[in-house]
């Protein structure tokens, strides 16, 4: 498998920022880390193993992509004001800087032809999934959420701004209305999966409501709750990646 690690310079961050590549061909799919996970996570768990068939077969080419969740969302010290800047910046420099960098690096490897960015994660990478694809339908084309959290309420409780609201689909996605909007989600392969065994409960409640709101809005998804045995843990995560990614590829 090919890998590569890169070291960019991010100006949304004011700070140099890590990311791995692995895969020579196929659909970009972007990573993010679980929380306050670094962009090493997904190979230090063993996800990048799961994924190898797919890699390897020229499937896809994952981008790993560096995290700072222990600024923003689970920063315990800091204010949730700050916390939610933070986690603004971190969105800007995802779409502004390293999803250019996906684009311009997987042209180079599809022989100059663009293909749409997936993206995926578990637990606070589900979380970054879904929020980058439900504000930027544009960027991204297919989702795979493996037990997220799509609100603030477990991290902030009940503080609420501008931020706060932008960053949180549960919050701004029922008040959508334009359907141009709404029609770049609906051409979009989406998948959200949450287990109903240990540490999943607030998982469950968000997915639930986000599975309401996408039936609402006539957004199709897949949307699993899986049994009372599957915990939110690694071990559940590789049944569940290749079980999605063989439906969102097909």
């Amino acid at each position: 498998m090919k890998e590569e690690y890169f070291k960019e310079y991010s100006s949304c961050l004011n700070r140099d920022m890590e990311f791995k590549v692995y895969g020579h061909t196929g659909k970009p799919v972007l990573v993010f880390p679980p929380g306050c996970g670094r962009f090493w996570h997904y190979e230090h768990h063993g996800m990048v193993n799961i994924c190898a068939p797919y890699i390897d077969a020229g499937r896809i080419q994952l981008f790993c992509i560096d995290g700072i969740d222990w600024e923003s969302w689970e920063n315990k010290g800091g204010n949730p004001y700050d916390n939610m800047q933070m986690q603004e910046k971190y969105f800007n420099y995802t779409t502004e800087e390293f999803i250019p960098r996906i684009k311009e690096i997987s042209r180079a490897a599809n022989g100059g032809n663009e293909i749409g960015i997936m993206a995926t994660g578990c637990s606070m990478g589900a979380t970054h999934s879904a929020n980058t694809f439900f504000r930027r339908p544009d960027l991204i084309d297919s989702v795979i959420a493996l037990s997220g959290l799509y609100s603030s309420k477990y991290f902030l409780g009940d503080y609420m701004d501008d931020t706060v609201y932008r960053n949180c689909p549960l919050y701004f996605l029922p008040n959508v209305t334009d359907e141009a909007y709404l029609n770049q989600m609906r051409r979009a392969r989406l998948a959200f999966c949450v287990g109903q065994g240990a540490w999943e409960d607030p998982m469950v409640e968000d997915t639930l409501r986000l599975k309401q709101i996408l039936e609402q809005k006539h957004i199709p998804a897949f949307v699993d709750i899986w049994g009372k045995d599957v915990n939110h843990d690694w071990d559940w995560w590789y049944v569940q990646m290749p079980y999605f990614l063989d439906k969102v590829l097909a």
